[in-house]
């Protein structure tokens, strides 16, 4: 295992540790605050078509989020296919179903491929840092996608997750806003 890869799997575990501090109560007000934050965005205020991402329990909550935006605004989400995210339109809670690789609810429309009509892309991370990086898990799920979609990209982080510097690759995509919960 080469240094870049020991940093890497090191703060991953670091911030799987600190996640564990947390109560699922504690994760559900934070991500309120990120949520409230980004819905105070002007790029989201004007989106039409935004990426999401239908959250583990370790991770920034947006199922709320989801569900209340999503008769104004066209939401898509990922579903795993593979190695790679495949993206789908949300329509609501009933269409949803477990997906085959994390155990997470997934949309089951039809695929969404048209990834010029983005307007926003949400991301979600292990780190963040000021320099806009992004470390996920691991598996370049996102990295993959990102690639391919010229929206604005933000980061939704606890604080404890956005850090001076992370460790990255030269194929790790660079976000243009991360917002936290912190209270500035």
């Amino acid at each position: 295992m080469n240094r870049l890869s020991f940093d890497k799997k090191k703060l991953r575990q670091r911030i799987k540790e600190q996640k564990k501090r947390i109560t699922f109560e504690d994760k559900q007000k934070r991500s309120a605050i990120i949520m409230e934050k980004l819905e105070q965005d002007e790029n989201f205020q004007k989106a039409h078509t935004i990426m999401c991402y239908w959250s583990m329990k370790d991770e920034v909550h947006t199922h709320d989020f989801i569900r209340k935006w999503h008769p104004s605004k066209r939401i898509i989400l990922p579903s795993v296919k593979g190695e790679e995210l495949e993206l789908k339109v949300y329509e609501g809670p009933d269409s949803m179903k477990e997906g085959e690789k994390f155990a997470i609810l997934e949309p089951t429309g039809a695929s969404f491929t048209e990834l010029s009509e983005f307007d926003l892309a949400i991301i979600p991370g292990v780190a963040f840092d000021k320099n806009h990086n992004r470390m996920g898990r691991g598996k370049a799920y996102y990295d993959k996608l990102l690639q391919s979609i010229s929206c604005p990209k933000y980061g939704i982080c606890f604080d404890f997750q956005f850090m001076d510097e992370i460790p990255v690759d030269n194929h790790d995509i660079k976000m243009d806003r991360i917002i936290t919960d912190k209270i500035s």
